[in-house]
């Protein structure tokens, strides 16, 4: 047994709560979403609350937080007004890019232009794409979650996917080498995806008979 802090939720303030859980659910993939507001003017944000829940349906969630001042993000205004968001995935080439989208400009200042990002159209919603990411996931809107005063879940159905064509085969496989995904941990931390190993998981008869899997080899 292992030595450990215990920390009761209740105890601890909201920014305790943060700090504890962005530094041990780890690494957590980011979604880079862009969505477009009434007028068609382009946004983007980095949100590392995110990951999928379901394949039928496609289901993904966002964890969007709520400005100091209580208001809406424009990213989930937009969503509200489109009914719709695109979720790029980052990879290592453009973390820079990524992260000049998650500085707080003020409305006149357009984040993709300060970046220096292409936009390619949405195929099946109106919300368009970062036109180097390896992947983009073109989202309906399926629904809000009012949890709390800090944030809100936005819950979105998959309904188009823009794969870099080198990366996946006739079987769907992607490969996560040439994606090169970046992924978000604790405080200013974030992690690539290139260390990796295979773990198959074992069937009952393996594991019984003592075939253990490898984890590395």
């Amino acid at each position: 047994m292992i030595d450990t802090k215990s920390f009761d939720f209740s105890a601890l303030t909201a920014r305790e709560r943060y700090k504890i859980l962005i530094g041990t659910v780890i690494p957590r993939p980011i979604a880079w979403v862009t969505t477009a507001n009434r007028e068609g003017q382009a946004n983007a944000a980095p949100f590392s609350f995110f990951n999928c829940l379901s394949a039928d349906p496609a289901i993904i969630a966002l964890g969007v937080e709520f400005r100091p001042d209580g208001a809406p993000k424009d990213t989930g205004r937009n969503i509200r007004e489109a009914g719709c968001f695109t979720v790029n995935i980052v990879s290592d080439a453009l973390v820079e890019a990524m992260n000049i989208c998650a500085v707080p400009f003020g409305p006149e200042v357009s984040e993709l232009d300060e970046a220096g990002l292409e936009l390619c159209a949405g195929h099946a919603v109106t919300s368009p794409r970062i036109a180097l990411a390896p992947a983009a996931l073109e989202c309906r809107l399926h629904s809000f979650l009012e949890v709390g005063a800090s944030r809100e879940i936005i819950l979105g159905e998959v309904v188009h996917a823009h794969l870099r064509a080198d990366a996946v085969d006739d079987r769907l496989h992607v490969d996560a080498q040439l994606m090169d995904a970046v992924g978000r941990l604790g405080g200013h931390g974030y992690a690539t995806t290139r260390q990796r190993f295979d773990l198959p998981t074992m069937s009952v008869a393996d594991y019984r008979a003592g075939r253990i899997a490898a984890r590395r080899g």
